[in-house]
Formats: structure tokens, sequence, C-alpha cells
């Protein structure tokens, strides 16, 4: 067996192939080049691999790597792609780790690749022959859009384990709650003309001004109505993303469309969140028949939650030193809680750090995770 990377070099060559998730076809990526790297070492190490090829994706796969026999074990969980980034505000490039006041500065080192790189560390001096059950690393695509990947590893039931950890940056803090997302574009279809006659159109803009005002007060009453204090952001939020509509100053707009995006608080169902969205709405399209629609961008992320008594969560925040906690933003945990799971969140880095320019993993989250990760194997892989 060839000598395997330490920790920089293992980031090193994460980082250095590009995995960038993105609706937009220019910036989509194959994400095949870090999943071959982790096939490679997991390998070398012992590990059975699956490579899924994900459905109906841009040459997306996952990677499941097993070690050990029998049922239930350990899941280790992650995202093998990455975001977007903006070259003009980087101070270095994005795809080369560069040291610096005890950071590694680059593209995915908190989110998340340095969760495989720490992953790797640890299983290099696992006792392979002693466990009682199996140990799981899951390299999932396209987490940073559609979240196919994780959706597909569902479907096809490959583990059940009786745990699962997902290494999304949280600071080694576990996280066990976390809001839901869906996104959907509100389109208006307008009758176009010369502005100097307005009344022989339908200004697209105009109707969808009344639909703004309608989505605002709908973001009141989530304010007003509808609280989790587990959260900071304690509210539902619906948040208005991105409008476009109309093609020039002298022409009626005949057409106008509007992205938003709808995050859940634990317990709300995608059907009330459609159902508030279309009362909201319902007066307006009354008004312009057939000239009011709404679509979903994409296919939603479920909130998620874990029991606070689980014996993960009681576990993880005795290794940690912390309490649990809910977060904002989303995750793949619903997925893969529904293998059958006790399931948290808790990986290296700030999420602070993630979906910025400068993106850096510190020093002093890496030790900790390794450590972290080597007694959730040995309570959940090596003991009976």
């Amino acid at each position: 067996m060839s000598k395997l990377p330490n920790f920089e070099q293992s980031l090193t060559e994460l980082i250095a192939s590009p995995s960038i998730s993105a609706n937009c076809i220019s910036w989509d990526q194959s994400n095949k080049g870090v999943i071959d790297i982790m096939a490679s070492w997991f390998e070398s190490l012992g590990f059975s691999i699956t490579i899924q090829q994900v459905p109906e994706s841009r040459d997306k796969v996952n990677l499941l790597a097993k070690l050990g026999s029998g049922e239930g074990g350990l899941l280790l969980s992650g995202h093998s792609d990455t975001v977007p980034f903006d070259e003009q505000q980087w101070q270095s490039d994005p795809f080369s780790i560069k040291r610096s006041d005890d950071k590694f500065y680059g593209l995915g080192t908190c989110d998340m690749k340095g969760f495989f790189a720490c992953i790797l560390q640890v299983c290099k001096n696992l006792p392979k022959g002693k466990l009682k059950k199996p140990l799981y690393i899951l390299a999932s695509a396209d987490e940073e859009t559609t979240m196919s990947g994780a959706r597909f590893f569902l479907e096809s039931q490959l583990a059940k384990p009786d745990v699962a950890v997902i290494g999304e940056p949280t600071s080694l803090e576990p996280v066990i709650m976390h809001k839901g997302h869906m996104s959907h574009r509100i389109s208006v279809r307008g009758k176009s003309g010369h502005s100097s006659q307005p009344s022989k159109g339908v200004n697209a803009i105009e109707v969808m001004y009344q639909v703004i005002g309608a989505l605002i007060e709908l973001k009141q009453n989530f304010v007003d109505n509808y609280q989790n204090e587990h959260f900071s952001v304690t509210e539902p939020t619906l948040n208005l993303g991105a409008i476009k509509g109309g093609d020039g100053a002298n022409r009626i707009c005949g057409d106008c469309y509007l992205d938003i995006d709808l995050r859940s608080l634990p317990g709300m169902k995608d059907e009330e969140l459609v159902s508030w969205l279309s009362e909201a709405l319902k007066p307006i399209a009354e008004k312009y028949p057939g000239r009011l629609t709404m679509a979903e961008l994409h296919a939603s992320s479920p909130s998620f939650a874990e029991q606070e008594d689980a014996e993960l969560v009681t576990f993880a925040e005795k290794l940690s030193g912390h309490y649990c906690k809910a977060v904002n933003y989303a995750t793949e945990a619903p997925f893969i809680q529904q293998l059958g799971c006790q399931t948290i969140v808790l990986g290296p880095g700030s999420i602070e750090q993630a979906h910025q320019p400068d993106e850096y993993l510190a020093f002093d989250q890496i030790k900790p995770m390794e450590i972290l990760l080597l007694s959730l194997i040995e309570r959940y892989c090596l003991q009976d």
C-alpha cells in the first residue's frame, strides 16, 4: 500500500480537484475527480467502495465506503461539492491551499472537504479486524443545489446505520435541528404595448408589485403566529431573492418573474407552505385571470429535528463539550435520518466562512475533530 497523505496533503488534493455545483450550466462541474481521490484512499485502507451514478444529473456521483460487516454501525456523511466563487474577491487561488495565520485557505476547506481529510487521518490507524459493526463513509453529490445525491442515496438504501454524523461546519457543536427550504418562481404574464397607452396593456411589473405586497403581509403573518425559540431567527422566513421584468422604458411590461425562498420550521409541511402562498396570492390571481403562475424552482428540502435526549446527542454533547443547538441553514440530515438512524450535524470549521471569499479552516478545529471521530468510531463500531 502506498503511503497515504497527511492532513495538509489530503486537503490540498481535494481542494485542487474542482467540484462546483451550480444551477448555472456554465459553472456546474462533475465531482468525479474528488470521488476518485477518496475512493483510492479508502480502498487502500480496506474499505469496500460503491460509486453511484446520480440519475438525471450532470455526471455526478456518490461514494459509499464501507469497512466491516454486520448491521448498524456509524455513518460519517458529507457532500463532495462546493459553491461557485468570485475570483476577484479571493486573495489567493481558490483551488490551492494557502497556509496563513493558523488557517488553511481554499474553496471547500470548511464546507466541507476538510471533514473528509479528518476522516482519512483517523481511519489510517483503525484496528480494522476488530470492528464489531460497520463504518460507512458517504460523499454525496450536489448538496449545494438539488441535494440529488442524498435523495438518491436514501432511495437506494445501501446502508442502515445505527447513528449518523453529517460533518457540515458547526464549529464542533452538535446541531440537532434546522429549517426546511423551498424556492418558487412566481410569474406574471401581462400584455405588452406602447407606454403612451397604458390602458391597452397589462403591466406585469404593476401586477408583481401587488404580489410583493401580499408576500410581505405573509412574512409578517409568519412573525406574528409561528415561532420556535430554538432558532436565532425564530420564525419561518420568506425571502424575495430575484426579480426580472420588462425590456424597455417605453414599453408596457409583458412579463415579470420573482424568485422566492422559504425556510420552514420543524413540523411544518411543504403542503402548508404552498397553501399559504396560494391563499396570499389568490385575490391577485382572481383579479387577473390566467396571468399569475407559481412553479417550484427545484425539489424542496425538509426541516430536520433529532430528539434532544437521543443517545447520540447526549454522547456528542459530552464529547464536544457543547450543548446541542439549532441552525437556520439546511443540510442533508433529514434524508440521512430517514435511513432510520439517530442523526446529528457536527463538523469542523464555522458556517460563517462557508460560501465566502477566502474560505478557511482554522488549525484549532482539526485535531479536536479527529478526536471526536475516533471516539464515535470506538463507541459505535468497536463496541458490542
